[in-house]
């Protein structure tokens, strides 16, 4: 897929959120996943996407930089057991403002932040869009 003219104006921070067999499923209970996608899609494009292979963590949500992010250094921002309105709210804020390499997390954010397994970065994140 080509890539966007540069006209077209800068790439957006972009949010993955998994939806597969543990994410998203009434495996985690108490949590309106429906309501959480639509939430982050008010402040940035939403991709849903298969298994990110980190069921441990679920759900799982990944915020993509911008491309203002990306030239800044931004990487992408993998959070897990995002599993309450608090967190979705949090996440939220943060993309609103700018995400991975434009503005700093919430600290709250410390909490759901991890690292996944090198087999789970080598899944590929969609695009949002």
């Amino acid at each position: 897929m080509p890539r966007r003219p540069s006209s077209a104006g800068p790439v957006p921070c972009r949010v993955v959120v998994c939806r597969d067999c543990c994410c998203g499923s009434p495996k985690v209970t108490g949590v309106d996943h429906g309501k959480q996608t639509a939430r982050l899609a008010e402040e940035a494009p939403v991709r849903v996407s298969g298994c990110l292979d980190v069921c441990d963590q679920a759900n799982v949500i990944v915020v993509q930089p911008s491309s203002e992010g990306r030239a800044a250094g931004g990487r992408a921002a993998w959070f897990g057991l995002v599993n309450d309105p608090g967190a979705t709210e949090d996440i939220a804020a943060w993309v609103r403002a700018g995400g991975p390499g434009v503005a700093a997390p919430p600290d709250i954010l410390e909490l759901y932040a991890f690292t996944p397994p090198r087999r789970a970065r080598s899944v590929p994140l969609p695009d949002a869009g």
